[in-house]
């Protein structure tokens, strides 16, 4: 982390998360997903539910949300090193409430929602009472583009009528998840990003189905979840629009730089990980006469994977410096970047490391497995690599007239 200036209020608790990783976290993991596998996988996980009340009373509580009253009182950059901690281990965030869609979503409330939503949804949320989902991907078009979603939000009297298809929903199979965040069009007439919107409906409202739980290679990442749902005539209250009609995709480009940022922060914990156990791998087991930490290939791929790491980091660093000194809209090309650069980073080491352990590294008695799918649904989950990419060649070719 040189170049940047952390506060020692973040110093302290960065080793105040570490240990508490090291005592309730690291021990657990074995644990947690027995616990997952037990009868209903979608069902609360019991250590959760242990380990919250421990967090809170630690200190270590809704950490991101800078420049609110309700959050730690961090800014983006002091709180990277502590997200990058909680990336470690894929579940732990929720611990400390700093899980998404939930970090997205309760900035959204914080920033767009009135009085009464923020007393219905985001104190509760805030409390780590309930959770939450943010509905906006659909099957039919290519959701990369927001402006292409086709579901209506259709006014009618003092209600709204919701209708559409949605999928990759993460967070709705959580036990708790009582708030939707829709994104649909109310004016499919109006001015290309002026068509949409996004309001809030209760997980529990008549209309809405679960159809089935997508899977990314395979896991379908229960209890958390990404699910294809439908909407059928969801009746909601007017009052639940968030900022007003036509304003959702204001509302996403707000939302996004932080949630993009957050999942930079926890890809560069993981391939820590990934890159811990590539080295105490090879350093156990011996082929053609000698340790593998002793064959060349080997040697190279750590020390590459070293620099990939250190570099990622930096420039995520730099981005959320930038984002907390000249705000999102102005840091959009060090956003764009990291978001290419971490998740393209967290799959090459991930992947060497995966080699290291051989068909170990690809079952289900390592995490490697698992960290390889996120970080590779990541190049996508938060917008397409090749979009971020044009994105930053239109920002660059700008800079020369």
């Amino acid at each position: 982390m040189s170049g940047f200036d952390h506060s020692p209020r973040t110093a302290d608790l960065l080793a105040r998360l570490r240990g508490f990783m090291a005592e309730h976290v690291y021990p657990n993991e074995t644990r947690y997903y027995a616990q997952v596998a037990e009868g209903d996988r979608w069902s609360a996980v019991p250590l959760i539910a242990e380990l919250k009340p421990k967090a809170k009373a630690a200190g270590l509580w809704n950490l991101f949300l800078p420049e609110s009253r309700h959050g730690a009182g961090l800014s983006n950059l002091d709180y990277a090193p502590l997200c990058e901690e909680m990336g470690r281990v894929h579940w732990s965030p929720v611990v400390f409430n700093c899980a998404a869609p939930d970090t997205g979503n309760m900035e959204t409330l914080e920033r767009y929602g009135s009085e009464e939503h923020k007393s219905r949804w985001l104190a509760p949320m805030l409390e780590g009472e309930i959770r939450s989902a943010f509905v906006m991907t659909e099957p039919a078009v290519a959701s990369s583009d927001a402006t292409n979603i086709e579901s209506s939000i259709v006014r009618d009297g003092d209600d709204y009528v919701v209708n559409g298809r949605k999928w990759w929903i993460s967070g709705v199979g959580e036990h708790d998840c009582e708030l939707l965040i829709f994104m649909g069009k109310t004016d499919p007439s109006a001015q290309r990003h002026k068509q949409q919107s996004m309001i809030l409906i209760p997980r529990d409202a008549p209309g809405i189905t679960v159809l089935r739980p997508m899977t990314v290679f395979g896991y379908d990442d229960a209890p958390h979840g990404h699910m294809e749902m439908l909407f059928e005539n969801v009746r909601v209250p007017a009052a639940n629009m968030l900022l007003g009609e036509g304003r959702g995709f204001e509302i996403a480009q707000g939302r996004l730089g932080p949630g993009r940022i957050h999942h930079c922060m926890r890809m560069i914990g993981m391939a820590e990980r990934a890159l811990e156990a590539m080295c105490r791998r090879v350093k156990t087991r011996v082929a053609f006469g000698k340790p593998l930490a002793e064959q060349g290939v080997i040697i190279e791929r750590i020390a590459e994977s070293r620099i990939l790491i250190d570099q990622a980091r930096l420039l995520t660093l730099h981005a959320a410096d930038r984002m907390d000194k000249v705000g999102n809209k102005e840091a959009r090309a060090e956003i764009a970047m990291i978001k290419v650069a971490a998740p393209n980073m967290a799959c090459r080491v991930i992947d060497w490391a995966i080699q290291a352990h051989g068909a170990m590294g690809v079952s289900q008695d390592s995490f490697l497995a698992s960290y390889y799918a996120h970080a590779r649904k990541i190049r996508f989950a938060d917008g397409p690599d090749e979009v971020h990419r044009h994105q930053l060649g239109r920002l660059e070719l700008a800079k020369h007239g």
